[in-house]
């Protein structure tokens, strides 16, 4: 299969790479790059039939890059961008029939969607909501709206955006065809004063979310009302093992294919946090830290085969791939690694 590595435009970094995963024995071989014409493609999204890549682009103002690939080898080649009417872009997703790319703007705390063309193009936002406010619990990092993510949710009619400096998880109401993007009733849910919400990941039954917490280190599971788009939290759990005093913070959450484990990475304890969920109940159960084998692991990819995990830790240069037992959600390492300036998002798409 094919794994997309999303980077910073540093350390001579040409931007998007791509490799191929050996199955059987989790070696990863670069098959090229994007040459640099996205700067700062740090995250990325694929489009469900496989065609396109949309990349956030944190150069200069905010903006989403659309790219085409390469049906044979799977490269990227640039189509357009558009902005993202927000500064700081730092995640973008897609609806489920690839209709839309919704991004959010960490720096302009701002959520935005765009309406993708039947050519793949992006087209100019047709919505735009600007965040209020500001949590302040964290003085440092909560002066400001933050938006930090928004992901659509299976049925394309809600999306849920953490807002770091909010202290939020905000619910919009979506229409992937109309293109619209407006506030749900209930508006959404706080999280715990000073947490600083930065990821989302709904589970594959969607009855569940998982929200994983910047500041203070944590995870917490919700029940989600598909029908009214609402979040109830179940229980927060730390990500670092008891009695740990050094600093970090958490970056990517993940669910497994299977719906049975949770993951999110710790940057500074450098290790991925396992939970096994009660799907029934919505409660995790800390099941353990797995180091990443570098430095800060800001994104992680789990192969929809749900047999490999891929770290990417952004400063020490380096991708680290990992089995994961199915059975037990342990990550199992290879020994198999592939140096990349600055990675900082992996994407698994299937083999051509």
């Amino acid at each position: 299969m094919l794994v997309y590595i999303g980077t910073y435009s540093r350390r001579g970094s040409k931007g998007i790479y791509v490799y191929r995963l050996d199955p059987k024995t989790g070696v990863l071989s670069l098959v090229g790059d994007s040459g640099g014409s996205v700067g700062n493609p740090s995250f990325l999204a694929l489009h469900p039939k496989g065609r396109f890549l949309y990349a956030a682009s944190e150069a200069g103002g905010g903006a989403v890059a659309a790219l085409a690939l390469d049906p044979v080898t799977g490269l990227p080649t640039l189509l357009n961008q558009q902005s993202s009417q927000g500064g700081g872009t730092c995640f973008v997703a897609l609806d489920r029939g690839g209709k839309c790319v919704v991004a959010a703007n960490y720096g302009g705390g701002s959520v935005a969607l765009l309406p993708i063309g039947g050519d793949g193009k992006l087209l100019p936002a047709s919505a735009f909501i600007q965040h209020q406010g500001a949590s302040r619990a964290n003085p440092g990092r909560q002066e400001n709206p933050h938006a930090h993510s928004i992901n659509v949710d299976a049925k394309g009619r809600f999306a849920v955006a953490a807002d770091l400096g909010l202290d939020k998880l905000l619910v919009y109401r979506i229409d992937p065809s109309k293109g619209t993007l407006t506030p749900n009733d209930p508006p959404g849910t706080a999280t715990k004063p000073g947490a600083g919400p930065r990821h989302f990941a709904f589970h594959p039954n969607g009855r569940l979310g998982f929200g994983i917490n910047e500041l203070d280190s944590t995870v917490t599971s919700y029940r989600y009302d598909g029908d009214r788009g609402t979040l109830t939290e179940i229980q927060t759990l730390s990500t670092l093992p008891a009695g740990f005093s050094g600093s970090s913070s958490t970056a990517e959450v993940a669910v497994h294919p299977s719906g049975k484990f949770l993951y999110g990475s710790n940057r500074g304890h450098d290790s991925i946090a396992a939970f096994a969920i009660d799907t029934a109940s919505g409660n995790l159960t800390a099941t353990g830290q797995f180091p990443t084998g570098g430095k800060t692991p800001r994104h992680f990819g789990i192969a929809p085969t749900g047999d490999f995990l891929i770290a990417a830790n952004q400063d020490s240069d380096n991708l680290v791939v990992f089995r994961l037992d199915t059975r037990t959600g342990r990550l199992l390492a290879t020994g198999q690694t592939a140096g990349v300036p600055a990675p900082v998002c992996v994407r698994f798409a299937a083999e051509r």
